[in-house]
């Protein structure tokens, strides 16, 4: 029995990124050339940072109901920190 449907629908996300990831290398020995899976590979470049955005919105939002705004305010500039650590320059 599910107890958290934000819990949930977090999983979801993941199972379904990596759903994309399998495709993608599905595709990449399907297609067997290495211009190709480069253009697979960098395709997935965008997938994790969105599905890593959209994983702590859901987050953020099942949370925002339990805890304080200056906590919710932390994780937030947390979750803003950690895209732009890793944003490519």
């Amino acid at each position: 029995m599910i107890k958290d449907k934000y819990v949930f629908l977090m999983a979801c996300v993941r199972i379904l990124s990596g759903c994309i990831e399998l495709g993608a290398a599905v595709l990449m020995l399907y297609f067997d050339k290495l211009a190709t899976a480069v253009r697979i590979n960098s395709s997935l470049g965008l997938v994790g940072p969105l599905v890593f955005i959209a994983v702590s919105s859901i987050g953020v939002i099942g949370l925002s109901a339990r805890l304080p705004p200056a906590r919710l305010a932390l994780v937030i500039v947390g979750i803003v920190l950690v895209v732009l650590g890793t944003a490519p320059r």
